[in-house]
Formats: C-alpha cells, structure tokens, sequence
C-alpha cells in the first residue's frame, strides 16, 4: 500500500479514512490495495487507513497469522460482539469514511460492499462515501514496467491477428473447410507460442454472430468460414507475469477481393467514431480540461447517432483496462453506466465504437494510454489501427 498516497488524497477530499473490508474475497480492490494476495482467509477482515497516522487493522483471532506482514497495527476480535466493539473504537473519530461502495450502484466495478456492512458502519454515526476515485488512483495506474509490457502484449496480439487472417484467406484459397472455433484455436495456439495468457478465448464471428458484441465460438456452435463472408476478430492478451496488463484490439475484414458498399459504409462511421473520440481527449488534454469517461462516450454516441444508427450501438464506448481486462478505473460510458470519473494519467483504457445490424456488426477497437498531461501524453498503443476493411482473398 503507498500509504503517502492514499493520505494525500484522503486529506484534500476531507475524508477521515479508508475502510477496506473483505469477506471470503468478494473485495478483490480491498484485496489488491491491501496486498492480501493469495492468502486463504475465510473471516471478516478490516484495514482502516486514517488521513493521518498508521493504518489499523481488524481481523479475527484465528487468522492472526495471515496479517503477521502488514504494515500498521493489528487488533483482533473473537465474537460479532467483540466485533461491533472495537469498530466502533475504532471509527470513534472519524466522520466520513470510503468505502467500496457506488451511490445508486451507478458504477457496478466498485460496489464491492454489501449492504447490510454499509448499513452497519452508518449506524456508527459515519457518512460512508464512495471510494471510486481513490480506487482508480491506487489501483488503475499503471507503472512503466506494466506500460512496457503493455506495448509488447499489443504488439503481439495484432501479429496474432495478422496470422489468423492470413490464415483464413490461405484456407480459403486451398478450398479447406474452416470455422470460426478452427480460427480461434488458431489464435489461442499463437498465443501459447507468444508465451501469452488470456482469460478468455478471442472472438472470432462471422456474419449474423458478428452483430453479437459477445459472442464467442465453441466446440459445439460455430459457424463455417466461407468466401464472401464479413469476419470480425476480437482479442485480448496479456504477459504470464502476476503484474501484467492486457491490451485489446478488434479488426473485421471481408472474405474476398472487394469489400461490399455497405460494410464499407458502415466501418467508415464506426472508424470515425473512433477517431473523434481520440481527438476529443486530446483536444480536452491539450488545454489541461479534465476528462470524464461520459463525456467521450457523448461524443462517440453523438456521430453514431447522427448518421443515423445510434440504436444499433448497445453498448459503452469503451472499458478500463489493468491486470483484469476490465479492470477498475473510469469507462468511457454514459450508455450503460454515467461514469463521472476523470481520466488521469497512468491509466489505460479501450475505445470501441460499435454497430451491430441484424445481418452483420462491425466494431473497431484500439487501446489509448494516458502517460501525461498534455496532448502528446495520449498514446494510442495498439497501432498500427484500422483504417479500412481489410480484404483476405
């Protein structure tokens, strides 16, 4: 925990501490921030982190031994009685604490907290405030190893997706008869050879599926590739290292020689889309304005829907990405979610406009990071990008 850090900020908020709490790891953020790891704890666990001093932890007395490393001090309890105790000593004079919690659960990835602890802590006479912020500066950053790692990780999944495009159009060519499973597995063996991990495997759609932002070939159901079809790849990948960080990409492409009209049309808009959005947040960073998630996904949804298919974009316009593809920090939302968190330096996020038709769907996909303040600290990490519809025969 960067102690200094959360109290910097804990102190310009007027805010009197940060209350982790975890039980059974349903607060992976509690559990990242406190460096908890791996450790098999099964009771309650709190860390509270006052605006001034060392932080105090609270942990039943069986499990004493898991927190022998922490940094500050350590109490513990026996019964809920005992329990109710010390948190009330220990909340004695605070007046506004964080907590994983979401007002309204307007940003679901930080309501970590049930209800029936936040009612707990609020009948201490405590105002519990959402952490989201906090959590965004202590865990979404990125450290310049994890950038660095990034920048291999998005070099490699477009070589990947390079191959399994070339693939398809030499299976083509040869007359073999190949799915989208076959494809995916194509990549997911690249991967193996990359010596990269994924939590899932890539989409890889065809067609109608393509109109399916989720979708995702299996053994059992899939669909053959054949010439003349509209296919879509999405991939995401990190290194097999404990910090890494994934980068995230999508590309479509046209099974022939020359890309119908309307697959062109509809790819120019969504790629405009996207370009828009990266030069909003250049234009905004340029002047030292703050960036909200929302506000890009204003901007993306607004062209989108000016030409005419802002129905047929169902989702965000883009996710936060860290060691968990979607990962903790701000969205570039105000469709599923009003995300109202700023954008700030060191985090990383995809921009991913889509428009899913009845017979087809079409999404372009690019990772940006903010290294800095200033237009020239917005990287656009998986380059090159798509610029038009790539053609495989």
């Amino acid at each position: 925990m960067n102690i200094e850090e959360i109290q910097n900020f804990l102190n310009e908020q007027q805010i009197d501490g940060w209350l982790l709490y975890d039980f059974r790891g349903m607060n992976s953020i509690a559990q990242n921030v406190a460096g908890l790891g791996e450790r098999n704890i099964t009771r309650r666990w709190f860390c509270y982190i006052p605006s001034t001093g060392i932080p105090i932890w609270l942990v039943h007395r069986i499990e004493r031994s898991h927190f022998s490393d922490v940094v500050g001090d350590v109490k513990t309890y026996i019964s809920w009685r005992e329990l109710h105790s010390e948190m009330k000593d220990l909340l004695s004079g605070a007046s506004r604490v964080a907590m994983e919690y979401s007002p309204n659960a307007s940003i679901p990835y930080i309501s970590r907290v049930d209800a029936g602890t936040l009612e707990w802590i609020r009948s201490l006479g405590v105002e519990v405030i959402s952490s989201a912020e906090l959590v965004q500066l202590i865990e979404a950053r990125w450290t310049e190893e994890q950038f660095a790692g990034h920048q291999e990780s998005a070099h490699l999944i477009l070589a990947a997706k390079d191959l399994a495009f070339k693939w398809i159009g030499d299976q083509l060519r040869a007359g073999n008869s190949i799915t989208e499973y076959d494809v995916q597995c194509f990549i997911m063996e690249r991967f193996d050879a990359m010596d990269l991990t994924t939590g899932h495997p890539p989409i890889v759609a065809v067609n109608k599926n393509s109109s399916d932002p989720h979708y995702a070939p299996t053994a059992m159901n899939h669909r053959k590739i054949e010439e003349g079809d509209f296919v879509l790849i999405d991939l995401w990948a990190k290194q097999q290292t404990p910090t890494a960080v994934y980068a995230d990409t999508t590309w479509v492409a046209f099974a022939g020689v020359t890309v119908p009209d309307r697959y062109v049309e509809i790819f120019e808009i969504v790629r405009d889309a996207r370009d828009r959005a990266v030069a909003f947040i250049r234009e905004k960073a340029a002047t030292g304005e703050s960036i909200y998630g929302y506000a890009v996904d204003d901007v993306v949804r607004g062209f989108i829907t000016a030409k005419g298919y802002g129905e047929f974009f169902i989702h965000r316009t883009g996710h936060n990405i860290g060691t968990e593809i979607h990962g903790n920090g701000a969205n570039i939302d105000n469709m599923e979610t009003r995300d109202e968190r700023a954008l700030i330096p060191g985090i990383c996020f995809s921009i991913e406009p889509g428009i899913y038709l009845t017979e087809f769907g079409v999404r372009s996909e690019i990772d940006v990071f903010l290294a800095r303040p200033g237009k020239d600290g917005v990287i656009v990490t998986t380059v090159p990008i798509q610029n038009e519809v790539l053609t495989l025969l």
